[in-house]
């Protein structure tokens, strides 16, 4: 049995909190005892399931405020490194830029591992400039610095040449998990209608305006496919806007965040990813084991690590824009038998990104692996 203390932002939603959620649940089930601290100054609450024997110790519970200042900063920094000494971890995993920098320095003389993870592709998300050059000193400090691609670690040998680097995709699970808040399907489309699916966070950097331009060029001649676009951020108000002002508000739809999104995948025909930069996409993934043909910028990075070009879906180049996304949906949507095809196809990952290869892939990183279990 291993002590192991697990860093991450928030777990207020997203990709990199998802698998947070899985990793603490997998070594806790594996006899562990772990520790997951979201280090947010605002706090939050955890929205995804969490094995009761995790324990969930939140890092501005420990500050005593919630106030976004410098003074805070440092407060948290010698409260998070107090919490090391305490909880005495074997090993640290921390996600996320900032958090890493933060784990590396908080742990600075405790002889104590940390494995840090990088949960995007680190060139498409310029840091401030302390930042990136805190980042270029600790992590060749730190014990193992996780990639999700081979071009982030191509990234990692040029940016921090000293550190060490492990590729280690997300893990996908089915049957998924249900939480709340639950959206149901029936509600919001009309049966029979088909349905063309995207999920994410509604930020600029998901290209979703794209995905709803795309949509507008083929929805007049095919009345009786929709979109839904799950998730919920600040750029709803603008891509409110844009479905109204194209005519499309009974036909594109925004119902926010769910948190039963196996359901929606069960009932997708067709998943779009527009992202303009992703890490190791979780919805996509997820969407290619509930058997669904998908269609996804060729974006860095990830879905060229995921997509078999013609076989489960199509990659469009991001210089095509709605233009070449259009193409893509519709030569899916257009083709009943190709669409079906590749839907049964893309199941393979379910194999191919098992959870179980996944988490050999972390054990052996943390050294889980290791005679008795320990670190």
């Amino acid at each position: 049995m291993s002590r192991i203390l697990f860093l991450v932002s928030s777990m207020q939603g997203g990709g990199a909190e998802r698998v947070a959620a899985l990793l603490c649940n997998h070594w806790v089930a594996e006899g562990h005892r772990v520790t997951l601290m979201p280090t947010f100054s605002g706090r939050g609450e955890c929205l995804y399931p969490l094995d009761e024997r995790v324990r969930l110790d939140f890092l501005a519970d420990r500050v005593g405020s919630r106030r976004r200042s410098m003074l805070n900063k440092l407060r948290r920094f010698k409260a998070l490194r107090r919490a090391i000494r305490e909880i005495q971890p074997e090993v640290i995993v921390s996600f996320l830029t900032d958090v890493n920098v933060a784990a590396v320095l908080a742990a600075w003389g405790l002889k104590v591992p940390v494995v840090v993870s990088e949960r995007t592709y680190p060139r498409a998300l310029p840091l401030r400039r302390a930042l990136e050059a805190l980042r270029r000193w600790v992590y060749p400090k730190a014990t193992n610095v996780v990639v999700q691609t081979e071009r982030g670690r191509s990234w990692l040998e040029k940016c921090c040449p000293r550190a060490q680097g492990q590729v280690i995709p997300n893990p996908v699970f089915y049957p998924l998990p249900a939480g709340e808040p639950r959206l149901e399907p029936s509600r919001i489309i009309p049966p029979p209608a088909k349905v063309t699916l995207a999920v994410g966070r509604l930020g600029e950097e998901k290209g979703f305006a794209n995905l709803i331009q795309a949509f507008s060029e083929l929805a007049g001649d095919r009345p009786d496919w929709h979109l839904v676009i799950l998730g919920e951020g600040e750029e709803r108000r603008r891509l409110e806007a844009q479905r109204d002002g194209l005519g499309l508000a009974k036909r594109v739809h925004l119902p926010g965040r769910a948190g039963n999104p196996g359901d929606w995948y069960a009932l997708a025909d067709v998943y779009v990813m527009s992202s303009r930069f992703e890490g190791f996409p979780n919805t996509l993934i997820e969407a290619m084991a509930h058997g669904v043909a998908v269609v996804s910028f060729d974006c860095a990075t990830g879905p060229a690590e995921i997509i078999r070009e013609g076989v489960d879906g199509y990659l469009v180049p991001p210089e095509q824009g709605a233009e070449g996304l259009s193409r893509g949906v519709a030569a899916l949507m257009d083709d009943e038998l190709t669409r079906k095809a590749m839907g049964h196809a893309a199941t393979d990952v379910r194999e191919r990104f098992s959870s179980e290869r996944v988490m050999a892939a972390w054990d052996e990183v943390l050294g889980l692996h290791r005679e008795h279990g320990n670190v």
